[in-house]
């Protein structure tokens, strides 16, 4: 592998402000320790040069964009993680309560490691449905059209986060 170039101030400067407008309004806070979440940003961006996607850089990545679509950043676990724990398990994304030093955080559990129950899929017999049924896998967004749309309405993230639980036909 060749050498991934660093990433510098302005970069992380810059991604910063990038992500701060997606997470307005949407109840998550950068964790309030800003040495900490610079270089957290500094490694989704490092493993943007890597690998060509924003995985966590807390896990360990494939390389397959595919088999690490739940670990792009931000990751499938984010919410339970911040609902559950008041942090996610790399501790980027943060809770009010935390961002305003109201709690402490404890150690998050590796969900990844179990496995995820896959969708039902419903027979279109069952549905009236003429358009596939799109799922966000970052906050569970349903919508119904032909493609999935260009980012999630609700939390920002790209189409390929998306998965078809209705098919038709």
């Amino acid at each position: 592998m060749k050498p991934v170039s660093a990433v510098t101030d302005e970069e992380v400067a810059k991604y910063r402000q990038e992500i701060q407008k997606i997470l307005n309004g949407h109840g998550y806070y950068f964790n309030p320790d800003n040495s900490f979440t610079n270089d957290l940003l500094r490694g989704l961006l490092v493993n943007r040069r890597r690998y060509g996607y924003e995985c966590c850089p807390c896990r360990l990545a494939s390389k397959d964009k595919n088999k690490d679509l739940d670990i792009i950043c931000p990751c499938n676990y984010r919410d339970d993680d911040v609902s559950e724990f008041g942090t996610c398990y790399c501790a980027l994304y943060v809770a009010k309560k935390v961002y305003l030093n109201k709690t402490e955080v404890a150690g998050i559990p590796e969900r990844r490691v179990k496995p995820q129950p896959q969708p039902r899929r419903i027979k279109m017999e069952e549905l009236a449905l003429k358009h596939k049924v799109w799922r966000c896998n970052v906050c569970g967004y349903l919508c119904s059209r032909d493609t999935a749309p260009d980012t999630c309405p609700i939390c920002g993230v790209p189409k390929e986060r998306f998965e078809v639980v209705v098919e038709v036909k």
